[in-house]
C-alpha cells in the first residue's frame, strides 16, 4: 500500500520523498497517557482527574497511527515565543494534544534537517504563526514550503495565524515584509526565493485567523477558538476503536478489499449486511481504518437507526456536513440537508461509513447514489435490512455470515476460559454451547463471559435454555445473561442502555449508589459478563444488540402506554407524556435533552411522577408550586439554565447530581436558596457559566464531592464556604483566568484528591503540614505560581505533579517526602535552575521530565537512587554531564538528553540493562560513547545524529532496531551483526570513506552529506529494503547498483549529488 509524502526543495536540488509512508518511524518518542476527558468547555462528560501530560516530544496512542506529532507550530521567536506562541502551546498540551514546537532562533545553516523534515511531514496539523518578522527567517520560510507541500500531497491540515499582520500584506508584501524578501535575494537562489513568495501567496489564501480581528485582539479568545478547532480536526482523524479479540475477520477484509481495488477510479457504495451481532460494524471499522489514509475527507456515522429515531435524520446530516466540511451548519429539514450536502461535497473525495442503516430514505438523505461526490469516493453501509441495498445504487453487497464452528470455539474460549481452546474436561459441553449460538460473535462473547468460572450445573442449565431458543432469536439468547443478573444489576444495565451510553461512569455511579444499586459490584459484573464495555476514558459503552435488548425490555413493560414504562428517552414520547399530563409513578427516568429548549414545565406535569429519579431538561425552565414533588429525584441535568427562576418550593432533597453547565446563572440566581435543601448533593457542575464573578454560598452542600467551575471566564472569587466542605474530592477551576487566589480554607479539605488550577491567575497554594494529605493529582500548569510551597512534602499521597511551564526557579527540598510520587512533569520551566538532592528519596518515581528547562545546568547524584524510574527526559537543558550514579537506574527504559551540552556519557551507562531508547541527537559537544554501550542488551533505538564532535564509536548492542549517527571517524564498526536493525541513518559523517557490510534485514537506509564516502557495499542481498537515499556524497566512485530495485517492493529511492548522479535520480511507488 502506498502513502503519499512530500519532498522539499533545498537550494538547487530537490529531495525525493514524495511517496514516503505515513508509518515511517521518524519519531523517537514514548507513549503518553491520555487525559481522561476533554477540556472543551462544551463537553458534556466531566471527570475529576487527568492523566499526566507530556511535553514537546512525547507520543500519544490516540492520534492517527504513524503520525509522530499531532500539531507542528512554526513561529518567529522574537515576535511570539514568550507570549502568544507559549500560551497556545501550553493550551494545546493541556488538553492532551501532542505538539512539536520549533524555535527557529535555535537553528544553524541553510537547510532543514531530516529530523525536522520528518516532524513537519509526520504531523497531522501544521500551524504557521505568521508575524512581522516571520518572513525575514529562512527557516520559517523553509518550514512553510514543506507544510504546504504536505497539504497538497497528503492532505495535511494547515491552519495559518496572521499575528498582527493581515493576509493581503503576506500575499503582496510591502514595507518590512518586502524588504525581508529582497534581503533574501542577495544570498539565496532566485528559484528558491520565488518558491517562498508563492508559498506566502498560497498561505494567505487559506482559511485561518487574523489575531486583531478576533474579539478586538484579545488573544485568549483566539487561542480558545484555535484549540477547539484543532481538537475537532484531530477527533475527526482518530482511528476507530475495534475489539482486540477478533477471529476470522481478515478473510472478510481481503475479499472486500479485492473488490474495492487499489486505484479508487470510481465512486463506489458497498453494503455489508447480516443479522445483528454478527460483526458488521467491527468489519466496517477495520475497513475504514485501513482506507482512511487515502481520503482527504471522511466521516463515521454511528448508530444511524437509533440517532434518526431520537433526533431525526437531520441530526445525522448535520454531523456528516461537519465531518466533511469541518464547519458547522444548521439543518432545519431533510431537503435543506440534501441541498447543503450536494453543494458543499461537490469535488470532494470522501470516505463515509454509514453504520446501522434501516431506511432507504435515510440513504437518499445522506449519499443518494454517490453522485454528489468526487470520483473515487467510497461509501460503506452496514445494515440488517438487505432490501435497502437492492435498489441499484449499491455496487457491491457483502453478506457477513456466521463464524464456523472452529472459529466460534476459539472466540467462546477466549471469553469463557481466557485462552483459545477449552480444557479437555469442558471441551464437549463447550462445543454443545457453541453449537447453539449459530456462530454469532456477540452471543459467543456474552454467553462465554457469563459462564466464565461458573459451576458445571450452571453450564448445563444454560445449555438447556439455549437449546430451547431458535438460532434467529438473538435477543432471546442474550436475555439469558440478563436474567441471570440480580435486580440491582438489571437496573444499572437498563439505565445504561436507555440513558448513559457514551457517558463517563462517574456521575451515574453516584446516582446508582444513592438508589442502593451497589454500582461498584454491579458494573464489575456487567463488564465481566460482556454486557457493557468501559473504555480507556472510563466511558460506558454497549453493543447495539444489547442496547436494543435493554430498550426492548423497557418497551415491553407496556407497549401501548409509554407513561407506564420505567424510562422514557425518546423526546417525542417524553414530551407527549408531559404535555398531556400523563405522568405516572412508574416513570423513573425522563430524558428531554434539548428538544424542550425554551419550554416552561409546570409543576402539574410532574405531580404523579413520584418515583422519578433522573430528569434531563436542557435549556428549559420550571414554573409553578413544586411542594412535595420530585421526592426521589437524584439526577437533574439542566444545562443552559436561564437566568430567571420562577418555580416555587422547588426542593429536590435527594438530589446527588446537578449539572447547570453552560448556563446564564450567576451567584445571585434565584434557584440557589431552594436548592440548599439538596443536602445529599455529590456533584455540582457549573462549567462555562460566564456570568459568575463569585461562587454562591455552598455551605449547605455538606456532602459535595465534585465541584466543576472550569472556564467560568469572569470568575474572580471563590466563596469562603468552599473551604468548609470537608467531603470535597475534586475541585476544577481550570481556565478561570481572572481567579487570582484560592480560599484559605482549602487546606481544611481533608478528602481533596484532585485540584486543577491550570491557566488561572493563582499565585499560591495554601499547603500546611495537616492539609491536602490525600491529594492525588495537582495540575498547576499555566498558572501564575513562581515558587512552589516549601511545605509540598506534606502531600504524601500525591502520585503525579504537573507543573510544566511554571516560572519557578527550583523544586522545594521537601519534595523528597512525597513518597507516592510517580510522575513529575516540569517541561518548559524556563527559569528552573535547581533540583534538590532530596529528589533521590522518591522511590516510586517512574517519570521525570525536565525537557526545555533551559536554565538547568546539573542534576544531583542522588538521581541514581530512583530505583523505579522508567523515563528520564533532560532534552534542551544546559547540563554538561550525567552523574555516574545513573547506572543504578535498573528500570530505566528511556533516556532523552538531546540538545544538551553533554561532552561524554559516563561508563555507568553500560549498566542500564533495561534501557530501550537513548535519545542524544544534537548534543553538539558529545565526543565519545562509552565502550561498554554494547552491554545494553535491551537497547532498540540509538539516536546520536547531529553530534558533530563524535569521534569514537564502539561496538554496538546486537538488539538495535534504529541507528541514527553523525560521526567523524573514517570507518564504522561491524554492522552486519545487528541482525534486527531496520533503520540506518548516517548524517554528516564527513570523514567516513566506506560503509561496511549491512544487515540483510535493513528496511530503511539514508546517507546524508557524507562528503568523503567512496565505497558502498553490495545491496542486492537487502531483500527487505524499502527506502534508500544518498544525498550530497560527491566522492562516491561507484554508486550502488539500484537496477533491480524496481522489481522489489521498493517504495522510495533517491540519489543526489554523487559522481554518477550530479543532479538527481528519483524512483517512487
Amino acid at each position: 500500500m502506498v502513502f503519499p509524502f512530500s519532498s522539499f526543495l533545498s537550494n538547487t536540488f530537490r529531495f525525493f520523498s514524495r511517496h514516503f509512508p505515513l508509518n515511517l518511524n521518524c519519531q523517537l518518542n514514548c507513549k503518553r497517557e491520555e487525559p481522561t476527558h476533554s477540556e472543551d468547555p462544551n463537553s458534556r462528560a466531566s471527570s475529576s482527574s487527568n492523566a499526566p501530560h507530556g511535553g514537546d516530544h512525547e507520543g500519544g496512542d490516540k492520534r492517527p497511527k504513524g503520525n509522530a506529532y499531532e500539531v507542528f507550530l512554526s513561529f518567529r521567536g522574537i515576535d511570539t515565543r514568550t507570549n502568544f506562541t507559549d500560551y497556545l502551546y501550553t493550551s494545546l498540551i493541556d488538553v492532551g494534544i501532542h505538539v512539536f514546537r520549533d524555535d527557529n532562533e535555535l537553528h544553524v545553516g541553510e537547510e532543514i534537517g531530516l529530523e525536522l523534515l520528518c516532524s513537519i511531514t509526520q504531523s497531522t496539523i501544521s500551524i504557521p504563526i505568521i508575524s512581522e518578522n516571520y518572513v525575514s527567517s529562512k527557516w520559517c520560510l523553509l518550514e512553510l514550503v514543506q507544510m504546504l507541500k504536505c497539504k497538497r500531497s497528503k492532505g495535511q491540515i494547515v491552519l495559518p495565524i496572521f499575528y498582527k499582520v493581515e493576509p493581503h500584506q503576506v500575499r503582496h508584501p510591502t514595507g518590512r515584509l518586502r524588504k525581508a524578501i529582497d534581503a533574501h535575494k542577495k544570498n539565496t537562489e532566485e528559484m528558491v526565493v520565488k518558491e517562498w513568495e508563492e508559498a506566502l501567496k498560497e498561505v494567505s489564501s487559506l482559511k485561518g485567523w487574523e489575531s486583531e480581528k478576533i474579539d478586538n485582539g484579545h488573544e485568549g479568545t483566539l487561542i480558545k477558538i484555535i484549540v477547539k478547532k484543532v481538537m475537532g480536526e484531530l477527533k475527526r482523524l482518530f482511528k476507530l476503536n475495534v475489539p482486540e479479540q477478533l477471529v476470522g475477520i481478515e478473510d472478510h477484509v481481503q475479499q472486500i478489499m479485492s473488490n474495492i481495488g487499489a486505484e479508487f477510479n470510481d465512486t463506489k457504495i458497498i453494503g455489508i449486511y447480516g443479522m445483528g451481532g454478527i460483526g458488521k460494524t467491527t468489519l466496517a471499522k477495520v475497513l475504514y481504518n485501513k482506507l482512511s489514509c487515502h481520503f482527504g475527507c471522511h466521516s463515521f456515522l454511528a448508530n444511524i437507526r437509533e440517532t434518526s429515531q431520537r433526533k431525526g435524520i437531520e441530526c445525522v446530516q448535520k454531523q456528516l456536513i461537519h465531518d466533511i466540511t469541518r464547519s458547522s451548519c444548521d439543518v432545519s429539514n431533510v431537503d435543506e440537508g440534501v441541498s447543503v450536502i450536494k453543494s458543499r461535497f461537490m469535488g470532494k473525495k470522501v470516505l463515509i461509513l454509514l453504520d446501522d442503516m434501516d431506511d432507504s430514505t435515510h440513504l437518499n438523505a445522506l449519499v443518494e447514489d454517490g453522485g454528489w461526490f468526487e470520483v473515487g469516493s467510497l461509501v460503506i453501509i452496514t445494515t440488517r435490512n438487505k432490501s435497502i441495498l437492492d435498489e441499484g445504487r449499491v455496487g457491491y453487497m457483502y453478506q457477513l455470515n456466521e463464524l464456523s464452528l472452529d472459529q466460534s470455539l476459539i472466540l467462546f474460549s477466549r471469553h469463557a476460559f481466557r485462552k483459545d481452546s477449552p480444557p479437555s474436561d469442558y471441551e464437549v459441553i463447550s462445543r454443545d454451547v457453541v453449537s447453539t449460538t449459530g456462530g454469532l460473535p456477540l452471543a459467543l462473547e456474552v454467553i462465554g463471559s457469563f459462564l466464565c468460572r461458573k459451576r458445571e450445573d450452571v453450564w448445563k442449565g444454560t445449555l438447556k435454555k439455549l437449546k430451547k431458543v431458535p438460532h434467529e432469536k438473538v435477543q432471546e439468547k442474550l436475555k439469558i445473561s440478563y436474567e441471570a443478573l440480580d435486580y440491582r444489576e438489571q437496573q444499572i444495565f437498563l439505565d445504561i442502555a436507555c440513558l448513559f451510553i457514551g457517558s463517563h461512569k462517574q456521575n451515574p455511579t453516584y446516582m446508582w449508589d444513592a438508589c442502593d444499586f451497589f454500582p461498584g459490584m454491579g458494573i464489575e459484573v456487567l463488564s465481566l459478563m460482556s454486557l457493557i464495555i468501559i473504555d480507556e476514558n472510563r466511558e460506558l459503552l454497549m453493543h447495539d444488540q444489547l442496547r436494543d435488548l435493554g430498550r426492548e425490555i423497557v418497551y415491553l413493560e407496556n407497549p401501548r402506554e409509554p407513561q407506564e414504562r420505567s424510562r422514557l428517552w425518546i423526546c417525542e414520547e417524553a414530551l407527549n407524556v408531559l404535555d398531556n399530563g400523563k405522568g405516572t409513578r412508574k416513570i423513573e427516568a425522563l430524558s428531554l435533552g434539548k428538544c424542550g429548549k425554551g419550554r416552561r414545565y409546570t409543576a402539574k406535569m410532574f405531580k404523579k411522577m413520584t418515583n422519578l429519579r433522573f430528569l434531563e431538561v436542557d435549556g428549559a425552565n420550571f414554573t409553578g408550586d413544586f411542594q412535595s414533588l420530585l421526592p426521589e429525584l437524584r439526577w437533574l441535568q439542566w444545562q443552559g439554565c436561564p437566568s430567571d427562576f420562577t418555580a416555587v418550593n422547588f426542593h429536590p432533597k435527594k438530589l446527588v447530581v446537578l449539572d447547570l453547565s453552560n448556563s446564564a446563572i450567576s451567584e445571585d440566581w434565584g434557584g440557589w436558596d431552594p436548592l440548599k435543601m439538596a443536602t445529599e448533593l455529590k456533584v455540582l457542575n457549573l462549567k462555562a457559566c460566564p456570568s459568575f464573578k463569585r461562587t454562591p454560598d455552598l455551605s449547605t452542600f455538606v456532602r459535595l464531592e465534585i465541584l466543576i467551575l472550569a472556564y467560568c471566564k469572569n470568575l474572580e472569587e471563590l466563596h469562603p464556604s468552599i473551604g468548609d466542605i470537608k467531603t470535597l474530592v475534586s475541585l476544577n477551576v481550570s481556565g478561570c483566568g481572572k481567579l487570582n487566589e484560592l480560599p484559605k480554607g482549602i487546606g481544611r479539605m481533608i478528602e481533596l484528591r484532585d485540584l486543577d488550577i491550570r491557566r488561572t491567575g493563582i499565585q499560591d497554594i495554601p499547603i500546611s503540614s495537616d492539609c491536602l494529605m490525600k491529594l492525588e493529582c495537582l495540575s498547576l500548569s499555566g498558572c501564575k505560581i513562581s515558587q512552589l510551597p516549601k511545605s509540598m512534602g506534606c502531600l504524601v499521597s500525591l502520585p503525579q505533579l504537573l507543573i510544566y511551564g511554571l516560572a519557578i526557579e527550583e523544586l522545594p527540598k521537601s519534595i523528597g517526602a512525597m513518597k507516592e510520587l510517580k510522575v513529575i512533569i516540569a517541561n518548559d520551566c524556563l527559569d528552573l535552575v535547581h533540583i534538590p538532592s532530596s529528589i533521590g528519596n522518591l522511590a516510586s518515581l517512574q517519570r521525570l521530565e525536565l525537557g526545555g528547562c533551559r536554565s538547568l545546568t546539573e542534576i544531583p547524584d542522588s538521581i541514581g537512587n530512583l530505583a523505579s524510574l522508567v523515563k528520564l527526559d533532560l532534552k534542551g537543558t544546559l547540563i554538561t554531564k550525567l552523574p555516574e550514579s545513573i547506572g543504578n537506574l535498573q528500570n530505566l527504559r528511556i533516556l532523552c538528553i538531546w540538545g544538551t551540552s553533554i561532552t561524554e556519557l559516563p561508563n555507568a551507562i553500560g549498566m542500564l540493562t533495561k534501557l530501550q531508547k537513548l535519545e542524544a541527537r544534537d548534543c553538539k559537544n558529545l565526543k565519545r560513547l562509552p565502550s561498554n554501550i554494547s552491554k545494553l542488551i535491551a537497547l532498540e533505538v540509538l539516536h546520536v545524529s547531529g553530534c558533530e564532535k563524535l569521534q569514537e564509536l564502539p561496538e554496538l548492542p546486537f538488539g538495535l532496531k534504529e541507528l541514527w549517527i553523525t560521526y567523524q571517524g573514517q570507518s564504522l564498526p561491524d554492522l552486519s551483526q545487528l541482525t534486527i536493525l531496520k533503520t540506518l541513518f548516517l548524517k554528516e559523517c564527513h570523514r567516513l570513506e566506506c560503509v561496511p557490510e549491512l544487515p540483510i534485514g535493513l528496511w530503511m537506509l539514508y546517507i546524508d552529506r557524507c562528503g568523503k564516502l567512496k565505497a558502498f557495499p553490495n545491496l542486492s542481498d537487502l531483500k527487505h529494503l524499502r527506502y534508500f537515499r544518498i544525498f550530497e556524497s560527491p566522492s562516491l566512485k561507484e554508486s550502488p547498483d539500484v537496477s533491480n530495485f524496481r522489481r522489489t517492493q521498493m517504495r522510495e529511492l533517491g540519489l543526489k549529488e554523487t559522481q554518477h548522479y550530479p543532479g538527481y535520480l528519483e524512483f517512487k511507488r
